[in-house]
């Protein structure tokens, strides 16, 4: 069975789960995968107790891992609770494809949703399977780091920093203990420890002896130290020699060297609007951060990221390169905000708390622009987009307090903006040249009369939010390419908050006004009087426009409300009278009127839109499978007869057996009158008969677990399996009779005075008395999967694979035989 074997592939498949950490916000993960491991365990074990061949180890390992799943995700649908139903079966498929579309949907770390728990399970057992089943069953240990290295190629693959040393460092090890635990096992296959005498380590006194037990025995502590400091230091190696090297990581070992330059680092963060969508679609709407503000208007946005490149695809920050002197220290004053010169202006002091439960935040969410920051850690600002960011530290469970420098412009200042420096214009207005000329010409069309940038930014912030056609839609998938965004300008205009900042953003600088995409949280809801609370589902994006004299501008071309992001604002500047000649009528505040009366009605979304699982293409494919039936018996039907099939097999070929055996000696018959001498009969061999009865002896003791000594004559055998079994008269006298065939056969040259029928109904009678001498397990074990069955077929198939091996071995040779020809 290999119990300690076991045992260690479970820890190493533990060891190694743990490098999955990074991609879950909860350790609930952990649990879930150490009864998948248990169970898997438990199938290995059982399936070795029963000398099973490996193949059915495997099947062994699938079938209690899936017994766990049934038992752990689905035990209210099961029969019994634990044995899989069609139901139970089918609500593991629906929860699988929830927790495929959550992971798809979210970044990670993600939430531990039922069905990203389940499918966690379900990985980490796949690997305890193959580790069992490679390390345990098939004594190839080496092979078996394999799947377990495959779980580090999970995270490695899905966040850019990766594993952390130390759970590195325990799945090594773990793996190093079952390669030392497997070495051990094949060195004690040789039997006990020659002990040698030699010198002892102490010259006893003349006259005296040696106690017991200090004879010299071969030392091998020596040895299993080295090995250990062997392994030790590979893992010591493998996990500070990538940290002490500076072009691996951010920064080399406890911060010294890295980078190049003087001190400079390129800061590297996970894709910020990735987490946007995330954060979005959290089901618990958990609380982010709280904040009180003294600003007269209200609070703004706290803005985290600013978005300034678009590669054709997907709008990203231009590389950070950090050094010490943009390290934030208390009482510095941060750079003034670009393109600030002129306007009303004041000065707000924001004291916000993260909530500890936050997790990788190394961006602060601040309102712009922010002029001073009093926050404890290694924090740093970003000259020219005022991001204030960490290399190492995280804004969770941290409390801070912003001054910041709120711009009031009016109408008249932004639509009165001059020229824009020529630096502003090449980075903040650059487009691929790969955008289709169907967005240029839209662009066009919807600023068409438009004499002045303000107006063409209240144009394409109107058009978005009321003359466009527009739904807001969280299930939107998260546009990817560059087509994405065209589909949604041109096609389907539905979205959420990323693809209105996106557009808005990408059109604006098709007409050449400098823009950028905002990303970080709207003010929230006010819970008491000056203290607001930010949650989930108020991450938002937004475009920034650049007016040259009060700097970037924030607009708003996303629904708000009911029907859209709910907790978004619309800025007063941005909602002037437009006039039939393009032109703002110089008011404030005054909201924009619609052309005709069904317009608004018509393009502004419904409340239903925002909520669109209730009517969208999914829900369709539901209603079409409930109409075409509902479950259907017919799959089930069918597996369910070829799994019976299936453990009929053993049984069947052990009935096959036992007939070809007996058929081969039945007694002659009587030819028919006139039948031709070759339709006779020939007279069966005794030697024959005695043999059969023998072999069934011997099968029929495997099957109900006796043992069974190759060594021992007949007569040895009949004596020992009557002592243990204690057979009446009967039996007793019919294990006598098969022995003494079988030894005349064997020894005597005389024939054996048994008949074929007698034998035959002595091996009945001693079968008969095996079962009533046994368990009640090991009867049916005897009759539904009986071993000798399993033995023939396991070495039928190492008899198929030593011929194929020396075909193959047959085949490499004959080119070299035929060179020497």
């Amino acid at each position: 069975m290999r119990i300690r074997m076991t045992v260690m592939a479970g820890v190493a498949t533990l060891g190694g789960s743990l490098g999955l950490y990074p991609l879950f916000e909860k350790s609930g993960w952990f649990w879930a995968g150490f009864g998948a491991v248990l169970a898997v365990a438990g199938g290995g074990l059982l399936a070795r107790r029963l000398r099973l061949p490996a193949l059915l180890n495997l099947v062994f390992g699938l079938a209690a891992l899936l017994l766990y799943l049934n038992l752990a995700y689905a035990a209210d649908k099961a029969w019994l609770v634990f044995i899989p139903s069609p139901e139970s079966v089918h609500h593991l498929g629906e929860l699988a494809g929830e927790g495929w579309r959550a992971a798809n949907r979210y970044a990670a770390p993600v939430p531990l949703l039922p069905g990203i728990a389940m499918l966690t399970a379900a990985g980490i057992g796949l690997v305890a399977v193959l580790v069992d089943m490679l390390a345990v069953r098939l004594h190839r240990t080496a092979p078996a780091g394999l799947p377990l290295l495959a779980m580090y190629s999970v995270p490695a693959a899905v966040r850019e920093d990766g594993v952390g040393w130390l759970a590195f460092g325990a799945g090594a090890l773990g793996f190093l203990a079952l390669l030392m635990a497997d070495s051990r096992e094949k060195v004690g296959g040789w039997g006990r420890t020659v002990t040698t005498r030699s010198r002892p380590p102490e010259v006893p006194l003349a006259g005296t002896r040696a106690r017991p037990g200090e004879e010299a025995r071969p030392d091998a502590a020596a040895l299993a130290a080295s090995g250990r400091r062997i392994a030790v230091g590979a893992v010591a190696v493998a996990v500070l020699l990538p940290a002490a090297v500076p072009g691996l990581q951010p920064r080399a070992v406890f911060g010294l060297g890295g980078g190049s330059g003087q001190g400079t680092r390129t800061v590297t963060t996970p894709d910020p609007l990735v987490s946007l969508k995330r954060e979005l679609t959290r089901l618990d709407d958990s609380v982010v951060l709280t904040y009180r503000t003294d600003d007269p208007q209200g609070p703004d946005y706290l803005r985290l990221y600013a978005l300034d490149r678009f590669d054709g695809d997907r709008w990203t920050y231009s590389p950070l390169k950090s050094s010490s002197k943009d390290k934030l220290v208390d009482g510095r004053a941060l750079p003034p905000p670009p393109g600030l010169s002129i306007g009303r202006t004041h000065r707000v002091t924001t004291r916000v708390l993260v909530r500890p439960e936050v997790r990788n935040m190394t961006f602060l969410p601040v309102p712009y622009a922010p002029s001073n920051v009093a926050i404890k850690g290694d924090w740093r600002v970003h000259p020219s987009s005022l991001m204030l960011y960490s290399l190492r530290d995280s804004a969770g469970g941290r409390s801070y307090t912003v001054q910041s420098l709120r711009a009031d412009p009016t109408t008249a200042q932004l639509a009165a903006a001059g020229g824009y420096p020529a630096d502003v214009v090449s980075h903040y207005t650059a487009v691929p040249k790969n955008i289709p000329p169907q967005v240029r010409r839209l662009a066009e069309q919807i600023t068409a009369g438009s004499a002045t940038a303000l107006t063409q930014a209240v144009r394409l912030q109107r058009w978005f939010t009321v003359g466009g056609g527009f739904s807001y839609d969280l299930s939107a998938p998260a546009p990817q390419h560059g087509s994405d965004l065209v589909d949604f300008l041109l096609h389907s205009r539905r979205g959420y908050c990323e693809q209105y900042a996106a557009s808005m953003a990408l059109l604006a600088r098709i007409l050449g006004i400098p823009s950028r995409v905002a990303m970080g949280y709207t003010p929230g809801s006010e819970v008491r009087p000056g203290e607001w609370v930010v949650r989930s589902r108020d991450a938002h994006a937004w475009p920034e426009l650049y007016f040259q004299g009060t700097g970037w501008v924030r607009f708003e071309p996303t629904p708000a409300g009911a029907a859209g992001q709910g907790t978004a604002v619309t800025p007063s500047y941005s909602q002037p009278a437009v006039t039939a000649g393009g032109e703002s009528g110089g008011q404030t505040g005054q909201t924009p009127a619609t052309s005709a009366p069904g317009e608004e009605t018509s393009a502004s979304p419904s409340t239903g839109a925002r909520h669109r699982d209730d009517e969208g293409p999914g829900n369709r494919t539901t209603q079409q499978d409930d109409g075409q039936g509902g479950f259907a018996a017919t799959p089930w039907l069918a597996g369910a007869l070829l799994a019976l099939l299936l453990m009929g097999v053993p049984m069947a070929l052990r009935t096959f057996t036992r007939r070809r055996r007996w058929s081969a000696l039945a007694p002659p018959r009587a030819p028919s009158p006139g039948a031709p001498a070759r339709t006779r009969t020939a007279t069966p061999d005794p030697a024959g008969a005695a043999h059969a009865a023998w072999r069934e002896l011997h099968d029929d003791a495997l099957d109900h677990g006796l043992e069974w000594r190759a060594s021992d004559s007949p007569r040895a055998t009949a004596r020992r399996l009557g002592e243990l079994l204690e057979l009446d008269a009967a039996g007793a006298r019919a294990l006598t009779r098969i022995a003494r065939a079988e030894e005349l056969a064997r020894y005597s040259r005389s024939r054996s005075a048994e008949p074929v029928e007698r034998l035959r109904a002595d091996v009945r009678t001693v079968r008969e008395s095996f079962a009533a001498s046994v368990s009640r397990r090991a009867r049916l074990r005897a009759r539904l999967l009986p071993p000798s069955t399993m033995t023939q077929t396991r070495d039928a198939l190492r008899t198929a694979g030593d011929r194929i091996l020396n075909v193959t071995a047959r085949v490499n040779a004959l080119p070299a035989r035929l060179r020497r020809r």
